[in-house]
């Protein structure tokens, strides 16, 4: 049930975020933040529906996955800002 949930969720909210940059409704700043917002609550809809990580107080080793992945995440984007970067110094 969480699955289908969460599924409909995910759709529904890329759906907007693809909408909201393809019409133009807002200016760009903020159709931006409406996307980085958008985009915080489908990883709050995956966490929830997808990797069932609740707010419990038995959750200590979702808490440690939660903190992990956000690693992950983090060296993640920061590699790919360093790559993109340094290609964009040695263009110009």
């Amino acid at each position: 049930m969480t699955y289908g949930i969460g599924y409909a969720s995910a759709l529904a909210l890329t759906g907007i975020a693809f909408a909201l940059v393809h019409w133009h409704v807002f200016s760009l700043d903020w159709t931006l933040g409406i996307v980085f917002g958008l985009a915080l609550l489908q990883i709050l809809v995956h966490f929830r529906c997808f990797l069932h990580i609740t707010l419990g107080r038995s959750a200590r080793a979702d808490l440690q996955l939660l903190l992990f992945s956000t690693l992950i995440v983090s060296l993640m984007v920061a590699g790919t800002l360093v790559v993109v970067f340094n290609l964009r110094s040695r263009m110009m």
